[in-house]
């Protein structure tokens, strides 16, 4: 009897295969109410991220109880525990919920408080006549900001500028612009302008999943951003990119973010 149950012990350790203590790819799929691509998968345990396709299909590395969370815009943040029979098939397929954005109170009609800075925001008024009212033509398109206009005012000198001698139409402005630095000077400003925006933008849109699984102390977390618009492939690498390449940019700077702080504390 004794060694009918030692061997029984031995086929349960050594020749059950041991899935549950292995990382297995998941193969998932998202649904909901509403656009299911772009949607966050987070492994919290892992600190692995992937993105949903247009089809809400995702593919991430699990283990047995590792948690993932779904984050997005339109849909409340769900999570899922990976469950003996997740990591047996491999799939899982994740119904989210809608998120409803309840609207501030709306008071109708106008109060008056004493307050001018306040009172005349109440105040009816006709709009200025645009270009639409009086049927021109107009530019629709983002207005430029105070450097992009200097810029464009200040020229940018090319080398074939040279020929208006023999016209006698030479363009001065680019040329001594050129030669005193003021024109680099507002294309380094314009450049700053822009990873600036950038780097916001993909902050406010971000930050909270990417620092769910890169943790980073919040006097730090900004600190952190910065570090990532100064790197000279910042622009190429995030602008009109999708937030799958923005987050492998964000992990990769977090790499050496955090080996640069190691150094500098030793």
């Amino acid at each position: 009897m004794l060694k009918n149950r030692a061997f029984f012990l031995i086929v349960v350790m050594f020749g059950v295969p041991k899935i549950y203590a292995q990382s297995v790819e998941i193969l998932g799929k998202v649904i909901g109410d509403k656009d299911v691509e772009n949607i966050h998968v987070i492994n919290k345990t892992a600190q692995l991220f992937a993105v949903t396709n247009k089809d809400g299909v995702f593919k991430i590395t699990a283990s047995l109880n590792d948690t993932l969370v779904f984050s997005s815009v339109q849909y409340k943040v769900h999570n899922l525990n990976i469950t003996n029979a997740i990591i047996l098939t491999k799939t899982c397929i994740v119904k989210l919920e809608e998120q409803v954005n309840e609207l501030d109170e709306v008071l109708v009609g106008k109060v008056l408080t004493g307050n001018l800075a306040s009172d005349i925001k109440n105040i009816d008024g006709k709009p200025p006549i645009n270009f639409y009212d009086v049927g021109i033509p107009g530019y629709t398109g983002k207005q430029a900001t105070q450097s992009e206009r200097r810029l464009a005012e200040a020229g940018d000198f090319k080398p074939k500028m040279l020929m208006g001698l023999l016209g006698g139409g030479l363009p001065l402005n680019p040329i001594l612009n050129g030669i005193s630095g003021r024109t680099k000077m507002l294309k380094r400003r314009v450049d700053i302008e822009h990873r600036e925006d950038l780097m916001q933008s993909i902050k406010s849109r971000l930050a909270k999943d990417f620092f769910a699984s890169n943790p980073l102390d919040d006097n730090l977390k900004m600190d952190f951003f910065y570090f990532c618009a100064d790197d000279e492939n910042f622009i190429k690498r995030c602008k009109n990119q999708t937030d799958f390449k923005v987050l492998a940019f964000l992990r990769m700077k977090y790499r050496q973010y955090q080996a640069n702080r190691n150094i500098s504390e030793d």
